[in-house]
């Protein structure tokens, strides 16, 4: 017998009884394959599958019960009812698997915003980019999103990642200075560097605060490196009546060293009226080398209070920025300001340093300029010394306490310490003020 045939029955010679073919609901559970195996006879098979021998014949053909079955020949068979339960099944688990599988697709695709989220943070946590994010969902920087907001997330978390992994290693690094009113996401967009970038390369997580000042180490090409450190060029100036070295460095964004080794002096405290320095000056344009600052100009005489009241800030001691927030918190608790907002708007300003003093004359922990703070002296029936720790925060507390009561809501509250309350409420927020706004409410819930 050849090796490749199934065993034979004892008698292979065919009666006319088993030529009969039986039709009666042959398979009331459907048909499936069955591949022959060694020692299989068609009378076995039928048995298996509960039929019988004509069935098998009439479904597949075959001549006779006599006819030779191969190893491997594949035959039609009826399912039993336990193979049809078994085939539900699987189904049924396949359809699971499906509405998981399309489920997860669409939460890969969506989030629904939770109280805390910035758009940064969801770009970051879905490792997309802010940009892309921005346009699944035709928003702008400036948009804002509110608590169980469903918003697109384009691309998943892998394809996000793959672009970021390729670029990363030839790119050089630039440095940005942190500007009031700045966000993680609204630097990494204006710089053009991924979120997760920026924040890898600063040891940062989404939960990390900037301030005003702070410098940040950004994705820079050939060309942004070499803007970083533009050419530096010489300005002569004349020393007037109150100028010290200090004061003249910071008017000019220098250090008080560079104007000393570029005007051969010896001795940082020995300048007079008329003395003719040279200032070296970067040729792009130095925050305090002129009148303007964040698009708007102010007077000579402005800027040059400034900086007498940052070279005197930066000559006496100030509290640390630890006890500069509790001394906030406190203060803030005794004028029933809700702390963590004050807490919010001083780290936005100054990052708790009452050393910041803006070219607007902006001054302390809480950048309250002076027209302000005899306002706020007025509030509190007595003298205020913005250049006072102590007197610069209770001036910015009960400014706040003023503009939350005097507001329709504490989104116009916010607006207002950085506006003007009348201005937002006759023209309403300008761009900058909504970005403010949305850093303030992003660092109060954090606090």
């Amino acid at each position: 017998m050849s090796p490749v045939l199934a065993h034979l029955p004892a008698t292979p010679a065919a009666t006319p009884q088993t030529a009969i073919v039986q039709k009666s609901k042959p398979a009331p559970y459907g048909w499936t394959t069955y591949a022959v195996r060694p020692g299989d006879t068609l009378g076995a098979i039928a048995l298996r599958h509960r039929t019988s021998e004509g069935v098998l014949i009439s479904r597949n053909r075959l001549r006779n019960h006599g006819h030779l079955l191969q190893i491997g020949q594949r035959l039609q068979v009826p399912r039993t009812a336990a193979m049809a339960r078994a085939a539900a099944a699987a189904a049924r688990a396949a359809k699971v698997r499906a509405a998981k599988a399309r489920a997860a697709a669409i939460a890969r695709s969506t989030h629904v915003v939770r109280s805390g989220d910035t758009l940064g943070g969801i770009a970051a946590r879905r490792g997309v980019s802010l940009a892309s994010l921005l346009k699944a969902n035709r928003l702008r920087l400036t948009s804002t999103i509110y608590v169980g907001q469903r918003l697109r997330v384009p691309g998943g978390r892998a394809q996000a990642a793959a672009p970021a992994r390729r670029t990363t290693a030839a790119r050089p690094t630039a440095r940005y200075r942190v500007r009031s009113g700045d966000t993680l996401g609204a630097i990494a967009l204006r710089t053009r560097t991924p979120l997760p970038s920026l924040l890898s390369m600063n040891r940062l997580s989404m939960r990390s605060t900037i301030h005003p000042g702070q410098v940040l180490r950004i994705r820079g090409t050939a060309s942004s490196s070499r803007s970083s450190a533009p050419a530096v060029t010489r300005r002569a100036y004349t020393v007037r009546s109150g100028d010290t070295l200090s004061a003249i460095a910071v008017r000019f964004g220098t250090t008080q060293a560079a104007i000393m080794k570029a005007s051969r002096l010896r001795n940082a405290h020995l300048v007079y009226v008329g003395q003719r320095l040279s200032i070296p000056v970067r040729r792009s344009a130095v925050r305090f080398s002129s009148n303007t600052f964040e698009g708007r100009t102010y007077p000579s005489s402005v800027v040059a209070a400034a900086a007498r009241n940052r070279a005197h800030l930066r000559s006496v001691s100030v509290p640390s920025r630890a006890q500069t927030r509790a001394l906030i918190v406190a203060t803030a608790r005794r004028h029933g300001v809700d702390p963590r907002l004050a807490l919010a708007v001083s780290w936005q300003e100054s990052g708790w340093n009452q050393r910041q003093v803006s070219v607007a004359n902006a001054i302390g922990a809480m950048q309250v300029i002076p027209s302000s703070g005899q306002w706020a002296s007025d509030m509190v029936g007595r003298r205020l010394n913005l250049l006072n720790t102590r007197d610069n925060i209770t001036a910015g507390v009960v400014i706040l306490r003023s503009l939350t009561r005097s507001a329709k809501n504490l989104d116009q509250a916010i607006a207002g310490y950085y506006q003007g309350l009348y201005s937002v409420q006759k023209n309403g927020m300008y761009a900058d003020t909504k970005r403010y706004v949305a850093s303030i409410k992003a660092h109060r819930a954090r606090m």
